[in-house]
């Protein structure tokens, strides 16, 4: 473990931890990137009076290893939850990471004051402690790309369940209207939900619409096929709607074997099948009335 033998920042750090702290969130509240619309200034002090302490524990240690020594492992535990809630909170990398960049100056300013009368051992001070900050300002950008990351794809889940709803048309017969690209992670979701629906109605009859998918390749006629074989073993039939003349061109040329699946060009021309499927059929009321009159 790499050791900085003859510093003297765990002592500044400990007289002076008040009036660092005070002056650093000073800064911090006048800075021109503090964003006070998504933090409490009481949240953002404590988070400060927090992040310093176990600055300070951490150097009277006398490890410079921040990123993986044993005496840092608090201080990074705060900054990889500090730094995942900002990237769900809405800050940007730079406002994150200047969280830890701004404790310098109010540091540097109470180092200057100690060591006023002993310049080189306020530069060897100096430069420790904006190497240990360096790392964790560094660190912070790391660990919110990182819970950034998380929000995009959770988002993305989220936006693909919303995208492939399973609706109930008749009883006994579901729609599920797919929009955009089907690929392999969304057909995933697609299977779900359509035999998570299928369990939860005992439905007979799944009618999947690609009317708002805009293109159909092999690959995405495998991924169909796929949610077609899926409901089949629930115990349901499916119907494939929104077969437009370029679509139906594509699955010729490609030489795509949809099997006996049944292809309608129309949402209301599967729903139709359906219902009969189901012996069941849609008469006027007009034309019903004029039958019992008759």
């Amino acid at each position: 473990m790499a050791k900085q033998q003859v510093s003297k920042l765990p002592e500044v750090l400990q007289r002076g931890e008040s009036d660092i702290l005070s002056n650093w969130i000073k800064l911090q509240l006048s800075a021109v990137k503090h964003r006070g619309d998504l933090i409490k200034d009481s949240e953002l002090r404590d988070q400060s009076g927090r992040f310093l302490a176990l600055f300070r524990s951490g150097a009277q240690s006398g490890d410079i290893n921040v990123h993986t020594g044993s005496a840092w492992s608090d201080t990074r535990d705060m900054l990889e939850s500090l730094s995942r809630t900002r990237a769900k909170q809405g800050f940007t990398p730079a406002e994150t990471a200047s969280f830890v960049f701004s404790l310098k100056d109010a540091l540097f300013d109470h180092l200057r004051q100690e060591m006023s009368n002993d310049p080189a051992s306020l530069v060897q001070e100096i430069t420790l402690a904006s190497n240990l900050l360096d790392g964790f300002g560094l660190m912070t950008i790391e660990m919110f790309q990182k819970g950034r990351e998380e929000v995009i794809i959770r988002q993305q889940q989220e936006l693909m369940e919303l995208s492939t709803p399973v609706v109930t048309l008749w009883d006994g017969v579901l729609a599920l209207p797919l929009i955009g690209t089907l690929d392999s992670a969304r057909t995933q979701v697609v299977m779900e939900n359509l035999l998570q629906r299928i369990v939860e109605t005992g439905a007979s009859i799944a009618i999947l619409d690609i009317t708002g998918v805009p293109t159909v390749d092999t690959l995405v006629a495998q991924h169909l096929l796929k949610a077609v074989s899926a409901a089949r073993l629930m115990g349901a039939d499916c119907i494939i709607s929104g077969i437009r003349p370029q679509i139906a061109q594509t699955i010729v040329h490609l030489g795509v074997d949809l099997g006996n699946v049944t292809t309608k060009a129309t949402l209301a021309e599967a729903f139709k099948v359906a219902l009969n499927r189901t012996n069941r059929k849609i008469v006027d009321a007009d034309t019903q009335l004029g039958a019992m009159g008759a």
